[in-house]
């Protein structure tokens, strides 16, 4: 009986492959600049609660980034928390990503001068204006991955951002 060896993964197809996390990685590094270049990028944690707050409708992709050395900030993990309920309450998209350094050379963050405070990369949004919306293939794709995960039971999809 060969199928009996299946594992659960391959039973329900949660074995994406490391190809298909690559080109979903480089559709979401495409999305951040096009829609920083179109203004429609909220970063920072508070930035970002406020404007769900305000104007939810408007938001089409949040993403939550941690680091390692973030697992321990209790405060943070509590901030992740709250947003996430809330995307899913408001069928947002939302995808956690690891590699902060990454997500701030992708978004052209300078090195922080003397001791003034980098961005917060913790949370990204990504808006889309009714006026004039995004239409990039990269929305599409990000958000197929995201949905994709949805339908496999793994709510919150995970991205590990590389250094290239």
């Amino acid at each position: 009986f060969p199928y009996l060896k299946m594992t659960l993964e391959e039973v329900v197809g949660c074995n994406i492959t490391d190809k298909k996390m690559d080109t979903v990685s480089q559709a979401l590094e495409e999305l951040l600049v096009a829609a920083q270049r179109q203004d429609c990028l909220t970063v920072g944690v508070y930035e970002s609660a406020k404007l769900m707050n305000v104007d939810p409708d408007c938001v089409v992709l949040c993403v939550l980034a941690t680091d390692e050395e973030d697992q321990d900030d209790i405060a943070l993990q509590i901030h992740f928390t709250l947003l996430q309920a809330f995307c899913c309450d408001n069928d947002i998209n939302i995808l956690r990503v690891s590699g902060l350094r990454r997500l701030a050379k992708v978004l052209g963050e300078p090195a922080p001068v003397d001791n003034s405070e980098p961005r917060d990369f913790h949370c990204i949004l990504v808006t889309n204006p009714q006026c004039q919306p995004l239409k990039c293939q990269a929305l599409k794709d990000v958000g197929n991955y995201c949905e994709e995960s949805r339908c496999k039971n793994q709510w919150i999809p995970y991205l590990s951002l590389q250094e290239r």
